[in-house]
This record gives structure tokens, C-alpha cells and sequence, in this order.
């Protein structure tokens, strides 16, 4: 390795200022430096080596775990959902219970408020009309069985004579104009 030439010359400068010399370094301080940073190098690589050899080991180790994790999250979260849909399910229950019975009650009253306006306007409540109903229908067979019997007692019908003629209409009499005279 080169060291960068000093071109203001401040080592000299500073080796002036202090008025040490400087010493060359200890050869065997040097070479322990370097044997420790072989050591440290070796080491990493061995540990590089330990890895890349127990990688495949420790990767599939830690994807069993991710699973079980994965799994173990996905069972808490549906059981959270099963939780938060059955109090929902609760309140809208709830809900629809105590708004149901206002509607119930307003109905109510419009059905008493319907039913005294018609008895007022005079038409009949449902019971008078299925009354009526069923009285038309037994009078209606009635008549029909004392037409058939009538028709059945006057024998075969005869035509009968026309009635006197009549006079025809006689035409209206027009309005006789009038001539007006000038004023």
C-alpha cells in the first residue's frame, strides 16, 4: 500500500513542531496485526461456509414456523370474525325488534283512523259486505228458480198482437225568423 505523497510537507512540519522522531513500526506488532486479521478472515469465511451448508436447513425450519404462525393468526382472526358477525347479528336483532314494534303501533292506528272515517262515510266494515255478498247471491238463485218455474207453468209462447199503432213524432216547427229594421 503507498501512502499519498505530502506535497505541503505537514508530517515534516508537525515531526518540527513536537521534536520527535518518528519510529518505524515494531515488525512483530505487524505481524500479530496481520495473523489476527488473517484469524478474523478465516473465521468469517468458515462461518459463511457454516451458513450457505445449514441454510437450507435453517430456511425450511423457519417456513414450518411461518406457517404454524400463519395458521395460528388465521384461526384468531376468523374467530374475531365469528365474534364481531354474531353481536352484529345480535344488534340488528335487537334493532329491528324495537323499530318494529313504533311501525307495529303507527299501523295500528291508521288501520282504527281508516276504519272510523268509512263508518262515518257510511260504508259498510268487511263482515256487512260478505253479508251482503251472500244475500245477493241466495236472492239471485231464487229468482232464477221462480223465472224457470214461470216459464215452465206459461206453457209455449204465443206471439202476441202488436198494440195499436202509433202516430209518428211530428216534426218541430221551425222558429220563424224575424227580420230586423234597421234603427
Amino acid at each position: 500500500m503507498t501512502r499519498p505523497s505530502d506535497p505541503s510537507g505537514e508530517r515534516a512540519q508537525r515531526r518540527q513542531a513536537t521534536g520527535k522522531k518518528t519510529t518505524r513500526p515494531d515488525p512483530k506488532l505487524a505481524d500479530a496485526v496481520r495473523d489476527s486479521a488473517q484469524q478474523i478472515w478465516q473465521a468469517g469465511l468458515g462461518a459463511l461456509a457454516q451458513a450457505q451448508g445449514e441454510g437450507g436447513r435453517v430456511f425450511e425450519t423457519l417456513a414450518q414456523e411461518g406457517l404454524a404462525l400463519q395458521r395460528q393468526t388465521q384461526a384468531a382472526a376468523e374467530e374475531k370474525v365469528a365474534e364481531v358477525t354474531d353481536r352484529m347479528t345480535r344488534l340488528s336483532g335487537d334493532l329491528q325488534a324495537r323499530t318494529a314494534q313504533p311501525w307495529d303501533r303507527l299501523e295500528s292506528i291508521f288501520e282504527d283512523r281508516v276504519a272510523k272515517a268509512l263508518v262515518r262515510l257510511g260504508v259498510p266494515e268487511g263482515r256487512a259486505l260478505t253479508a251482503l255478498i251472500e244475500r245477493v247471491g241466495s236472492l239471485s238463485a231464487e229468482v232464477d228458480r221462480l223465472s224457470a218455474e214461470v216459464d215452465r207453468l206459461a206453457g209455449p209462447a204465443t206471439p202476441a198482437a202488436d198494440p195499436a199503432p202509433r202516430k209518428k213524432p211530428r216534426p218541430a216547427v221551425a222558429a220563424r225568423k224575424t227580420q230586423r229594421r234597421p234603427a
